[in-house]
């Protein structure tokens, strides 16, 4: 009877450490499934997890060389870098601002395996060091996500954006694509949108900026203006939009020279000079704006004046044809030469009070056939308009966005 009992609890015990054993190697297992499980980190091609990765931004003086050289790259080698990758990048002409990723061995040299810099958010370009030196380009996986808006304008187009958790990118656009056709001096409380737009998403997350826009319908004054994308200039590459009936957005000569301004004082024959003190003829459009703001040529042309008078400062004047000249005083910065050939919304020179001035401004000037006039006043040259042979498929093309966008209710205030 002993001898059963002893063997009977002999079991027990071998049993019960068996099952200590199981658990203690399912514990372990459990463990190492865990260990394994650990999700893998990639960006720029690279499985981050598997390297020291150090980041930062160019500083203000920073330069390739000593980046590398802070991270232990010898200075000879760094020569050999950019020899070797000049022809695809130049290290030199790096900027201050962008962001670079370095990745390092996980060992206790750290050895540089690859240095990483951002254009920007999308555009990178990859040193890799790890076998022999290799560069490319790259880009990040981008999607597009279309999304719809509407707004109701109570002081600027930018704050109605603003207002509905829009970009600001979106109100450039915006401006850009109906700079020919409307005013924005003359934007009033109560105007409406609607836009129909595509945005850019980095690894579907990180906001990336404006795709494109496809339609718009922007409400002035209680006429609705339409805006439907259609084609790609051929010189430029850009986006053309057309309105509801076909004609082009864009006009021979944009509204005003620059953007995001206000209007300090217009075309008039009488006017009392801030400087001389006397009243006199003001031949111009002043548009107000921050020292610095790009003054751009409101048509194709080429520059005539280049130069500084006392009166108007430094200035730039530009003939478009034989019928229409431009000119813009008072900048700060002449930015073309005589001579030389612009497009529209070429940067010709910047906003100053150089000259007979109280404040930074441009003084826009036009001239028909040698006179000059009121350009507010003038039936001025649309571009070219479609084609009669495209028109039935722009037709086809437009109508479920008209119908989308009609459908989109205005916002009310």
């Amino acid at each position: 009877m002993k001898k059963i009992t002893l063997f009977f609890l002999t079991f027990c015990s071998l049993l019960i450490l068996s099952s200590c054993e199981d658990d203690k190697k399912e514990k372990q297992i459990s463990k190492v499934e865990t260990k394994k499980a650990k999700p893998v980190i990639k960006e720029f091609g690279y499985p981050l997890n598997e390297y020291k990765v150090s980041r930062d931004t160019i500083r203000l003086g920073d330069s390739f060389g000593a980046i590398m050289d802070s991270n232990g790259v010898s200075r000879g080698k760094v020569f050999q870098i950019a020899e070797r990758i000049k022809d695809t990048f130049n290290p030199a002409k790096i900027v201050a601002g962008k962001a670079y990723t370095i990745l390092k061995s996980k060992d206790t040299s750290e050895t540089v395996q690859a240095f990483i810099y951002q254009h920007d958010k999308i555009n990178y370009t990859i040193i890799d060091l790890q076998d022999s030196i290799v560069v490319k380009k790259a880009k990040k996986p981008v999607t597009i996500k279309r999304k719809t808006a509407s707004g109701v304008i109570t002081s600027s187009l930018s704050a109605a954006m603003d207002n509905e958790g829009l970009s600001i990118l979106l109100a450039d656009k915006i401006a850009d694509l109906y700079q020919w056709k409307i005013d924005f001096f003359k934007i009033q409380k109560g105007d409406q949108f609607k836009i129909i737009y595509n945005e850019k998403y980095i690894d579907d997350t990180i906001y990336a900026g404006i795709a494109n826009i496809e339609a718009a319908v922007l409400k002035h004054y209680d006429s609705p203006y339409y805006a439907f994308q259609f084609g790609k200039d051929s010189v430029s590459g850009f986006p053309k939009f057309y309105d509801d009936e076909a004609q082009s957005l864009q006009s021979f000569f944009l509204k005003a020279p620059l953007k995001f301004s206000r209007i300090s004082s217009r075309y008039t024959k009488r006017r009392f000079h801030p400087v001389q003190k006397r009243w006199k003829a003001h031949k111009g459009t002043d548009y107000a704006a921050p020292r610095g703001t790009p003054i751009w040529s409101t048509a194709d042309g080429v520059v005539i004046r280049s130069s500084y008078t006392r009166g108007n400062g430094n200035y730039v004047k530009v003939r478009h044809n034989e019928k229409y000249t431009t000119q813009y005083l008072h900048m700060t910065k002449r930015n073309v030469k005589v001579g030389q050939r612009v497009k529209q919304g070429d940067i010709i020179g910047f906003v100053g009070s150089t000259g007979l001035a109280t404040g930074p401004h441009v003084c826009y000037r036009f001239w028909v056939y040698g006179k000059q006039v009121d350009p507010y006043k003038q039936n001025l040259p649309s571009s070219e308009p479609l084609k009669e042979t495209l028109k039935p498929e722009y037709f086809k093309t437009i109508e479920p966005l008209k119908k989308e966008l009609d459908e989109l209710k205005f916002k009310k205030i």
